[in-house]
C-alpha cells in the first residue's frame, strides 16, 4: 500500500487550493498607498551612441512626476556580477560595467536608456513615447565569431576585445586528449548549437519599490527566486542600501525557470525612484519587454570530438564552444559555460581524459544567464549527440554502446574534476528499456510506415550536477557569495511548527514536500508545520532556490534546525518523567522511556518548554526554537536514460513525438506525485527547445522573435503522455535526506533524445542525415531531406 503521509507519500499540493480558486498572492497584486508607475523607455537599437535625451516635452505631460535617466545614476553602482572566472591563462575575466540606465551608449535592443514615473502607468507610457533620443548608430556585433574576428566593432569600448574570458579545463588533460584523438582507432567530429532560449514563465516580472522617510528604510517586493541575494546585491553594491535597512519580499512567483534568479536594473530602479520621490513606485513589465529585457539562455556553439579505440571503448572526449554571454553579465552568466558546464563533459561514461574550452563573448544582444538546468543540458546535448553519431558510424546499438562504457564503481572520481557518489546508470538503463517497450518498437515502426510515415527511436543519458555547493569550493571557483541554505524552527506551544527557509518556491510545492519531512521527523501530522519563505524580514539569510538545490541543501538545514529541536524536546521530556535523557525516544508525536510504559506527548513537551512554571525546568531555557545553517560538501548527482519514438511526415518534415519515456534516478524521494510533475514539466521544455523555440537576431541586432507571433512555445498537442520512472534509487551518500535534484533533469535529458529519435527516422527513411541544430523544424527536417 503507497503510504498516506510523511517522507514517501503523495498528498494534494496544500498551496494549489489558493492558486486554483484565485486567491494567490503574486507581486502585481500588491498596491502600495500613493504608489506611482514607471514605463522604461528601451532603445530600438542594438548598438549606439548616445548623443542627447531630451525629456522636456515629455516631462510636460499629465501625471508624469519625474523622468530618470542614466545621469540621475552616474554616483550608483553598476549592477554586479555574481561569479569571476579565470581563463585558462590565469587572467580574470573582463568584466564590464553594466549601468542601471544607459550610461554613454546602448548596447542591445531593450537597453533601458529613460524611465517616467507618473500617476498611471499609461501616462507614464505616453510621456517615454514623446522622449526625445538622438543616438548615433553604430555597427553591431551578434554572431559570435565574427565578434572576436572584427576587433574594430567593441561592444564596450573599455574592454581590450569582445573576449570575455578563453577557459580550459581540465587544462592538464589538453595534452593527453590530443595523443588520445591521434592514437584514436575512431573519432568521432560534430558541430551544433545550443539555441537561445527565453524563459517565458508564466508570471512576467514586477518590481515595486517603497520608501519609509521616517525610518529610512526601503522595501522592494519583486518576482524572485532569492530574496536575500537581490538585498546583498542591490543593497550593498548597486544602492549602497544597509541590510537592515533593506527588506526585500518575493511573494507568490509564477514560475522562475532561471530567469527570475539574477539582479535586474528594474528593482533597483524601483528601489532608488521610490527615495528619490519619496513614494512608492511599480513597474508591471509587457510579454513583449520580457522578450527584450529577461535573461535569455543557453546559446552555444560547439565542436566536439570523441575517440574511441578498436574496441569501441571511450578514450577521450574534446569540446571548443562559444558561449554568448550577451552585451552585459548578468549574475551568474560566467559559471554557466564553465563550471555548471565543463565539470559534467564526463557524463555517465568512464572517459580517462577530456577537455573542455569555452570562450565567452560579448555581442550586442540579451545577456545570457543559466536557463533551466544551466550548463548542464548544453553539456548532454553535446556528448549524447556525439556518442549517437558515433554508434551509427561504427554500424552498433547505440544502447550497447553506451552500456560498455558507463561507469559502474562508486565513488567515481571523474576527469573533470567532481566525483559522482552513487549511481547505477544500468540500473536506470534497464528501467528505461522496459518501460519504453523498446521490444515492440519495429513493429511500431512498421505500422507508421504503412501510414507513409518515417519513425523514430532515440535513446540517452545524462547526469548532472546540482544542488551547487560547497562554499569553500565555490568560492575557489569565483563565486562570490556562499551556497549554503538556512532554516529557523519555530515550535509553538501548542506543539505547531512554523518553518522559516530561505529557499524560495516559485512552483516546486515547498509548502507541501518540506513539511512532510518535519512531520515524519516528529510524529505529527502535515498540518501542523507551517513553511514561510520569501521575505528577508522573517526568514534567515539563505541563497534562494535553483540548480535543484531546494529539499538536498534546504531540505538539510530543516532536518538539521529539527534535530537541534528534537533534542532540546527530548531533554524536557526526560525531566518530565523523571528519566535520562539517553533514554528518551521520540515515536508517533511521543516521547517515551525506553523499556518502560512511561510516555508524554509532543504537544505536552511543548507547552512545557513555554510554560515552565507548570514544569520546573531547572537549567533548561524556555523556548523550542532553532536555527541551522546547512553547507553542503558535494553536489548531488541525479542520473537517468530517456527515450523517445518520433514520428516524420515526409512530406512536409513535421515531427511528431508519439511516445517518451524517461528513467530517473534521484535518491530518496519525499513526494512522488511532486518529482513525476517536476519531470513532466521539464520534459516539456526540452521538447520545446528541441523542435519549437528559438530566439532569433539579424545582423543588425534586432530579436526577431520577439512575440509569440515568432516564437514557438510548445502547447498541449505537441507533447505526448509521458512514461516516467524513478524505482532505480541511489540515495544521496552526503545529505541527511539521501536526496537528489529533480528539477532540472527533464530539460536536462530531453532535447537530445528528441534529435537523435528524428535523426533514426531520417536515416530509416534512406536519407543521409547525421545532424540537425535545433530547433528541428519541419523546414529545416525538409530541408535535411531535400539534401
Amino acid at each position: 500500500m503507497p503510504k498516506d503521509h510523511g517522507i514517501g507519500a503523495s498528498p494534494k499540493r496544500r498551496e494549489d487550493i489558493r492558486f486554483l480558486t484565485g486567491a494567490g498572492n503574486y507581486t502585481d497584486d500588491i498596491n502600495v498607498n500613493g504608489q506611482a508607475y514607471v514605463h522604461f523607455l528601451r532603445s530600438d537599437v542594438a548598438h549606439g551612441r548616445i548623443n542627447a535625451v531630451n525629456t522636456g516635452a515629455a516631462a510636460a505631460m499629465p501625471g508624469v512626476v519625474r523622468i530618470f535617466t542614466g545621469a540621475d545614476f552616474e554616483g550608483v553602482g553598476g549592477l554586479p556580477c555574481g561569479w569571476c572566472v579565470t581563463d585558462r591563462h590565469g587572467e580574470p575575466m573582463q568584466e564590464p560595467a553594466h549601468p542601471v540606465l544607459a550610461q554613454g551608449k546602448v548596447r542591445h535592443v531593450g537597453d533601458p536608456i529613460a524611465a517616467v514615473v507618473a500617476e498611471t502607468a499609461e501616462q507614464a507610457r505616453d510621456a517615454a513615447e514623446a522622449i526625445e533620443v538622438d543616438i548615433e548608430e553604430l555597427p553591431a556585433v551578434v554572431d559570435m565569431k565574427a565578434a572576436l574576428a572584427d576587433g574594430s566593432t567593441k561592444v564596450h569600448d573599455d574592454l581590450t576585445s569582445n573576449l570575455c574570458y578563453d577557459w580550459g579545463f581540465v587544462e592538464e588533460n589538453k595534452d593527453a586528449v590530443e595523443q588520445a584523438m591521434q592514437d584514436a582507432a575512431h573519432v568521432t567530429t560534430l558541430e551544433l548549437v545550443n539555441n537561445r532560449l527565453i524563459a517565458n514563465p508564466m508570471e512576467p516580472r514586477v518590481a515595486i519599490g517603497d520608501y519609509n522617510r521616517a525610518t529610512d528604510e526601503s522595501t522592494l517586493y519583486t518576482t524572485s527566486q532569492n530574496p536575500h541575494v537581490i538585498r546583498l546585491l542591490m543593497g550593498a553594491f548597486v544602492l549602497g542600501i544597509p541590510e537592515h535597512k533593506l527588506r526585500v519580499i518575493a511573494p507568490d512567483v509564477g514560475g522562475g525557470f532561471g530567469t527570475k534568479i539574477f539582479h535586474y536594473g528594474e528593482e533597483a530602479f524601483c528601489t532608488f525612484a521610490a527615495k528619490a520621490i519619496n513614494r512608492p513606485v511599480k513597474w508591471t513589465a509587457s510579454r513583449s519587454e520580457a522578450f527584450m529585457s529577461d535573461a535569455h539562455g543557453r546559446d552555444h556553439v560547439t565542436r566536439i570530438e570523441l575517440a574511441l579505440d578498436k574496441d569501441n571503448n571511450f578514450t577521450a572526449v574534446r569540446t571548443e564552444t562559444y558561449a554568448n554571454m550577451g552585451a552585459y553579465l548578468s549574475t551568474f552568466a560566467p559559471s554557466v559555460p564553465t563550471w555548471l558546464h565543463g565539470t559534467l563533459m564526463a557524463g555517465n561514461y568512464k572517459t580517462p581524459v577530456v577537455y573542455v574550452n569555452v570562450k565567452a563573448v560579448f555581442t550586442n544582444t540579451v545577456p545570457v544567464d543559466a536557463y533551466r538546468g544551466a550548463g548542464r543540458p548544453e553539456a548532454t546535448f553535446q556528448l549524447e549527440r556525439v556518442i549517437d553519431k558515433a554508434a551509427r558510424e561504427l554500424g552498433v546499438d547505440p544502447i550497447a554502446l553506451r552500456r560498455q562504457n558507463f561507469i559502474t564503481e562508486f565513488p567515481y572520481a571523474t576527469p573533470v574534476a567532481v566525483e559522482y557518489d552513487t549511481g547505477d546508470y544500468h540500473g536506470t538503463m534497464d528501467a528505461l528499456e522496459k518501460i519504453a517497450d523498446l521490444s515492440g518498437f519495429e513493429a511500431r515502426r512498421k505500422e507508421s510506415e504503412a501510414r507513409g510515415k518515417l519513425r523514430g527511436l532515440g535513446v540517452n543519458c545524462y547526469i548532472e550536477a546540482c544542488g551547487i555547493a560547497p562554499s569553500n569550493l565555490v568560492g575557489q571557483l569565483g563565486a562570490r557569495a556562499g551556497l549554503y541554505e538556512s532554516a529557523t524552527v519555530r515550535v509553538n506551544a501548542t506543539g505547531g511548527l512554523v518553518v522559516m527557509t530561505g529557499s524560495h518556491s516559485h512552483g516546486q510545492g515547498h509548502e507541501t514536500s518540506f513539511p512532510q519531512v518535519i512531520a515524519e521527523m516528529i510524529g505529527i501530522d502535515e498540518s501542523m508545520v507551517e513553511i514561510v519563505h520569501g521575505d528577508t524580514a522573517n526568514t534567515p539569510m539563505g541563497m534562494g532556490t535553483y540548480g535543484s538545490r531546494s529539499l538536498a541543501v534546504g531540505g538539510s538545514a530543516m532536518v538539521r534546525a529539527t534535530e537541534k529541536i528534537i533534542n532540546k524536546a527530548k531533554k524536557i521530556a526526560a525531566h518530565l518523567m523523571e528519566a535520562a535523557e539517553a533514554d528518551i525516544e521520540l515515536k508517533d508525536g511521543q516521547f517515551s522511556v525506553a523499556g518502560t510504559d512511561k510516555s508524554v506527548a509532543w504537544g505536552d513537551v511543548t507547552l512545557a518548554a513555554y510554560v515552565p512554571h507548570n514544569y520546573p525546568l531547572e537549567d533548561i531555557e524556555p523556548g523550542l526554537e532553532e536555527t541551522a545553517f546547512y553547507d553542503p560538501a558535494n553536489f548531488t548527482y541525479p542520473s537517468g536514460a530517456y527515450c523517445c519514438e518520433v514520428e516524420l511526415d515526409p512530406e512536409t518534415g513535421k515531427v511528431t513525438i508519439e511516445r517518451f519515456s524517461a528513467a530517473d534516478d534521484f535518491g530518496n524521494i519525499v513526494n512522488p506525485m511532486i518529482v513525476d510533475g517536476q519531470v513532466h514539466g521539464g520534459i516539456g521544455q526540452g521538447i520545446g527547445q528541441a523542435l519549437l523555440e528559438g530566439c532569433v537576431y539579424d545582423e543588425n541586432g534586432q530579436l526577431l522573435s520577439a512575440s509569440y507571433m515568432d516564437y514557438a512555445m510548445p502547447r498541449a498537442d505537441d507533447v505526448p503522455f509521458y512514461n516516467v520512472d524513478h524505482s532505480s534509487q541511489t540515495p544521496c551518500t552526503h545529505n541527511p535526506l539521501g536526496v537528489k535534484g529533480c528539477g532540472e533533469a527533464g530539460a536536462i535529458g530531453s532535447p537530445p533524445s528528441v534529435v537523435n529519435a528524428v535523426i533514426d527516422a531520417l536515416q530509416s527513411g534512406g536519407h543521409d542525415v547525421t545532424h540537425i541544430d535545433m530547433p528541428v523544424s519541419p523546414g529545416r527536417v525538409w530541408a535535411a531531406m531535400q539534401g
